[in-house]
């Protein structure tokens, strides 16, 4: 404590430095006692930079005093008017502060600490980004989950966009400025680690308008698209785009959405980040309370290269004419089950590929069949994607919801049968744990559901929803639920928080509608 004390203190004295009267000249004892407090834990700090107080408890350490983020917003807003002095000194003060990040959260719980964050076009305006990755390190964040892929848009250059999808910046005055690259690379300049997050098997709405990818569509036995036959979304996620228009989800055995998604992944490759973080792996919720799939025409296999697959599986012309029916109808009757027995004389027992779920009638093992067939395409899709990250020597994770993967009842599933239990080891896991039950129980529920799956080579870093210092929307603050995780998972050492959004929700919302202040 003596040591890191130490270093805090000396550092808060060089950060401080006066700037045309915005700094006095006691601030460097003030911060060095700010530093005192800090780290002794003998009270707590409210931290202003323009927008809403908020407010910082002892048990997030690697935060920045309030002095050092007053004197950063000076000196970039500075620099922003032509101070070449200014500029000078600002970049010579987020390099200490990301050495300063480095130091801290290699000595404190959790070693890594991650944001997850959403850009706008209004990013691109000179000195808006700095903020946001300014902001972001002065909550003692030394990693940021960069949103690149999200309602069918990307967050590629308008002019080097080689995708199926539009860019997030759209401006044809900004058609070469290129976002991603920009928050790598200022990220880095900070110490932060920056990971593509990319949405999955939800390539948006705007995909599912494309005539020319209709086949490559999830469809149900109704011929449905995910855009008119799910419901929005009940995540922490942003609630106001998430809407049945802005989900189209594909069939992830089309080789059309394999193609586009590979082309997507490549371009954002290019950008080096530092990682890759898949989300939507999985298929849509359904419509109802507890969003049960109980019948094969739920199922969004019946797409024409799903369907193609399923049928293949069949190692018979008997097993092909079942499984044909029971697609078709979404159930076989005695009478169903002789007349295409009589189609096929020469084959006494019809034969497909095998199945784990044990089955006690032939409609069931068509029901397994059919539901192992969707989780497959499932793992297919984003072990291949995978694969296409490794191959670039950049780590990959794959984010998920603790019950996503329930059998409901003897017959059901949920819905979106995301089968994370069966997700590659070497990947990263980051689980949602965003359980809301008004206190830490349903959190600890859910980590041990995952620890109780994970490998020990598999990096876990689960997801929390909230904010510091208090709780919000029924969930405990951050440091309550961190706290809590930490006692039922003790080899854990990373973490993340959602979102950007909520720790800054004016800055959000300015940014969103490119009100600046």
């Amino acid at each position: 404590m003596v040591a890191l004390f130490s270093a805090c203190s000396s550092t808060s004295s060089r950060l401080v430095t006066r700037l045309g009267g915005a700094v006095s000249a006691g601030a460097s004892a003030r911060v060095s006692s700010m530093a005192l407090t800090l780290f002794l834990g003998l009270g707590q700090v409210l931290v202003s930079s323009g927008e809403a107080q908020a407010q910082f408890r002892p048990s997030n350490p690697c935060h920045l005093p309030s002095e050092a983020i007053v004197e950063t917003e000076t000196l970039r807003q500075a620099g922003l008017q032509g101070d070449a002095e200014a500029q000078a000194q600002y970049r010579r003060l987020i390099q200490n502060h990301a050495t300063e990040l480095e130091a801290c959260r290699r000595q404190n719980w959790p070693q890594n600490l991650a944001l997850w964050l959403r850009l706008y076009p209004c990013d691109a305006r000179p000195g808006v980004l700095d903020a946001v990755l300014d902001r972001i390190v002065s909550r003692g964040y030394n990693e940021v989950y960069v949103e690149v892929f999200y309602d069918g848009q990307v967050l590629l250059p308008l002019n080097d966009n080689p995708t199926v999808w539009p860019s997030v910046v759209r401006s044809p005055e900004l058609g070469d400025h290129d976002l991603l690259a920009e928050v790598i690379r200022k990220g880095h300049e900070r110490g932060l680690k920056v990971y593509a997050w990319v949405f999955t098997m939800n390539f948006g709405y705007s995909y599912g308008q494309r005539a020319d990818r209709f086949n490559a569509v999830a469809r149900n036995g109704a011929n449905e698209s995910t855009l008119n036959r799910t419901r929005p979304e009940g995540t922490v996620y942003d609630r106001e785009l998430h809407s049945y228009a802005s989900q189209t989800f594909i069939d992830p055995y089309s080789p059309e959405a394999r193609r586009d998604y590979e082309w997507l992944l490549n371009a954002i490759l290019q950008r080096q980040p530092d990682g890759v973080l898949f989300d939507y792996v999985r298929y849509p919720r359904l419509p109802g309370g507890d969003s049960v799939a109980s019948n094969v025409r739920q199922l969004w296999i019946h797409g024409e290269a799903s369907r193609n697959a399923l049928l293949n599986r069949s190692r018979n012309g008997l097993a092909r004419g079942l499984l044909e029916r029971y697609l078709q109808q979404g159930h076989l009757s005695n009478g169903d089950v002789q007349e295409i027995r009589n189609r096929h004389p020469g084959d006494e027992e019809p034969r497909w590929q095998a199945v784990s779920r044990p089955a006690s009638s032939l409609q069931q093992y068509l029901w397994n069949l059919t539901v192992a067939h969707a989780v497959q395409g499932i793992l297919d899709f984003v072990h291949r994607s995978a694969d296409q990250v490794s191959r670039n020597n950049i780590p990959s994770g794959v984010v998920f919801f603790p019950n996503g993967n329930k059998p409901v009842g003897e017959q059901g599933f949920d819905s979106r049968l995301q089968p994370w239990d069966r997700f590659s080891p070497s990947m990263e896991w980051h689980p949602m744990v965003y359980g809301v039950c008004g206190d830490t129980s349903c959190l600890t529920d859910q980590m041990e559901r995952v620890m109780a799956f994970a490998s020990e080579e598999t990096r876990v870093v689960p997801a929390l929803a909230g904010v510091w210092g208090q709780p919000m929307t029924n969930r405990p603050s951050l440091e309550t639920q961190m706290s809590a995780i930490r006692q039922v998972a003790p080899g854990v050492d990373s973490m993340s928080h959602f979102a950007y959004s909520w720790q800054f929700p004016e800055s959000d919302q300015e940014r969103k509608t490119c009100r600046m202040r």
